[in-house]
Order: structure tokens, then sequence, then C-alpha cells
């Protein structure tokens, strides 16, 4: 539902988009209140997963101020000072690293000191973005705001599947005083197809058997198609067995389409993935999403969005493919909180007029001008 506004503080009720509010609480500065959350369900409260975020989001500020209640069905988040430096966070198991990584990914750039996080958990789920995805798709799309992007990167230094995880990544952003307002209109045409399918603690052969049935799709479309594969032993394999496959397409104009597929978990009473299921399913998967098109990817879109708005006093514009229903919600918290709205038109391309591909949105908003008063300056 909408916020309600007290003074200074935004009210809301339920735990959706809970990840949203807290994000843009840090940023705007502006605490916020939120209450009944799954009052009607038989467990009520904030689930393990979103406790473990609000504890990593008190890592990466100083002086926040977090008043839970009993039951944990009534949150009080008034944030710090967005300060950075070396952390280092066990994620929830219930949900992948990608959950807890989004969430830096649009706070790194305005840190006080430049962000170093080393977080553990789970690399690859059927919920959230994989770190794989996150590497490729959203870090190229939080390139495009920046000047200077030498020092922003993702290490997988191992991979850990559901239930039990045993996955640990390190990532590094630079601080920036402000991003840059961008003119994207162009997706460009996809001229290469990469790749990597990883297999932990089952049989080599079964990554295999993933590009196999993944290029038997893919070469139909373009010739150039190299998927890799991450051959993980011992303690880089995680702590359960498991295995998928992320797909990334790469346009002329430099943006990057992303797809990924994993295998089910046995233990949790799923049944068994087949090789060549996942492999062609993340194949098509990938297809869909070139399909879409747009400048950044559906799971690229929330973040474009925040670097939009909280750009210089400039007009941006970007196309994106239709857009995802946590888009539309970031689109209406990004007015709550910062009173910042976009202007949304349908956009015909080429593409349209052919005949192919979805049918496009063109995003245009004037930046707040938001600048990191923490970054010293010469």
């Amino acid at each position: 539902m909408a916020a309600v506004i007290k003074g200074n503080m935004l009210l809301y009720k339920g735990s959706n988009f809970l990840r949203q509010r807290l994000v843009l609480s840090v940023l705007s500065g502006k605490p916020v209140r939120i209450s009944e959350i799954r009052t009607l369900e038989d467990d009520p409260g904030l689930r393990e997963f979103e406790v473990s975020l609000i504890r990593l989001l008190d890592k990466v500020t100083n002086g926040t101020v977090v008043e839970l209640n009993e039951t944990g069905t009534s949150l009080y988040f008034q944030s710090g000072l967005l300060y950075g430096g070396v952390i280092e966070h066990d994620c929830s198991l219930q949900r992948g690293i990608g959950y807890y990584l989004e969430v830096l990914y649009m706070l790194g750039l305005f840190c006080k000191q430049p962000l170093s996080a080393t977080l553990r958990g789970v690399t690859s789920n059927n919920l959230d973005p994989s770190v794989d995805l996150m590497k490729t798709s959203m870090i190229e799309t939080l390139k495009k705001f920046m000047l200077d992007d030498d020092d922003l990167n993702l290490k997988i230094c191992k991979r850990g599947m559901m239930p039990l995880g045993g996955g640990e990544i390190v990532f590094k952003c630079p601080i920036r005083k402000q991003t840059r307002p961008v003119q994207l209109v162009d997706g460009g045409m996809v001229k290469r197809i990469r790749g990597t399918a990883y297999a932990l603690r089952v049989s080599p052969a079964i990554a295999n058997r993933m590009v196999d049935a993944a290029k038997g799709v893919l070469l139909k479309f373009i010739p150039d198609v190299y998927i890799n594969t991450d051959q993980c032993r011992g303690k880089q394999s995680g702590k359960s067995p498991g295995f998928g496959l992320h797909l990334a397409a790469e346009t002329t104009n430099g943006t990057i389409y992303s797809s990924e597929q994993v295998s089910n978990v046995v233990s949790n009473g799923e049944d068994p993935s087949i090789p060549e299921d996942i492999g062609s399913g993340a194949a098509q998967r990938l297809l869909y999403e070139i399909y879409l098109g747009g400048v950044a990817d559906s799971t690229s879109q929330s973040l474009a969005i925040l670097c939009m708005a909280l750009g210089q006093k400039d007009v941006s514009k970007l196309v994106t493919g239709p857009l995802s229903e946590y888009s539309i919600w970031f689109l209406r918290h990004l007015k709550e909180f910062f009173g910042v709205t976009f202007k949304l038109d349908d956009y015909d391309s080429d593409e349209e007029t052919s005949g192919t591909g979805s049918q496009k949105v063109l995003l245009t908003c004037v930046g707040i001008g938001y600048t990191n008063i923490s970054k010293r300056t010469i």
C-alpha cells in the first residue's frame, strides 16, 4: 500500500518491498516505520533473511537506529551515515547472496569510504539474481553511470548452493560524488554470447551436458557462442550439491542481456533436475530477454532507474523492455522518498515496425542532483 507521511517519517504496512524501502531510507535519510508485517500468517514478523539484511545495512552505515517489537511485526528504521569501508557478512541461507548484493550496488557509490564487502552464503538459487548475473549484467549497467569504473569489480571466490551454501564473493566499489546523466535509447544488435556452466559436488560431465543443450538452441541464431565450464573442487564447491548455467549476450553497443537456470534442491523435496533441461531452459530465457530488449535487462531495471533519479540535474533517457512489477513499485517508492517522477512513453524502434521485438518503454526524468556529501573533494 502507499506510504503515509508523518512529518519526515514514512509509514508503511506489510512486508512487501521491504528491501526497496530500507535502501531508499538510507539514501534519503528519512526514517520509516513498517507495521503489520505478516500478522495474518501462522509465522508472523520478519524472516531470518530480512533481519540479516538489516544487520548488513547496519554494518555499511554508522549510527543507524533500529527498533523491533517482540513479535517482529513492527519495525522502525532510521539510517545513520553511509560509511562503507571493509565489511564481512554471513548472509542468511534462505536467500541468495544476490538479494544482499543488489543493496550494496545501490549504496556503494555514495559511501564515505570505498566499499570492500565479503559476503558468504548461497551464490545461486531459483529466487534471486545469481552472483554471475550481478557480475555481468548489473555491473555493466552501473558502469554506464560512472566516468571511471576501473575499481568496480566482483570476484567469485567460492560457489555455494542451497540449502547449506558455502559460497563467498568479494565486491569492491569506488565512491563517486554524483552519477552522470545518460541518453541510452539503442540497445544494439547481439554480437556474441558467453556463459558459465558450473557443477558442484556432482559429476563434472553434467556441466558439459548443460553446455551442449544450450548450444543446441543458441547456435541456430548466432555463431559466436562460447560457454565456459567452471569445475569447482574441494572447498570452492560449497557445502551442497547442485548445478546451473548462466548466459550473457553482449550487443554492439555494450548492453548485456543475462539469463540463468539452477537445479532444484532435492533435499527440500523437489524433483531432481535434468542437465539438458537446465541448459535449454537457460538458453530459452536468454532469447526471451533479447526479445524484450532495451538498454537494461529486466533484473537491472531498478538499478538503472535509481541512478537516473539520483543523477545530476539534467535530463536522462533510458529504453527498457516492459517494466517488471518490482520496477513499477520502485518508481512509486522513489516518488515517496525523493519526490522524483518519471515520464513513461511507448518507444517505437525500427524493430517494432518490422514486427520483431517487444513493446519498449522510454523512461525520462530530470535527476535530483543527489550528491555524496561524505566524499572529500580536493
